[in-house]
């Protein structure tokens, strides 16, 4: 069975908390949302990325490797 359906939304104010890479943020109708994954080489890497650096420490160029700015943990899910 298909049902086709014609909606307009008008919305004035919007307020998101939170936002992950598996988030899905939807507005009207949809019959079915398929999860997708795409992976491409766009910088044309041929070798593994280097080892991390441990958090604190310095890196040879005199990067810091860790946020400039603390990071706070996700915030709970409300209903």
């Amino acid at each position: 069975m298909n049902f086709y359906i014609q909606q307009s939304i008008q919305i004035n104010m919007i307020k998101i908390e939170g936002i992950s890479n598996s988030s899905v943020f939807q507005i009207g109708s949809a019959g079915l949302i398929k999860p997708v994954s795409h992976l491409y080489n766009t910088g044309g890497f041929t070798q593994p990325a280097p080892e991390a650096e441990k958090p604190g420490t310095t890196s040879p160029q005199g990067l810091i490797s860790q946020p400039a700015v603390p990071l706070g943990p996700p915030a709970a899910p409300t209903v």
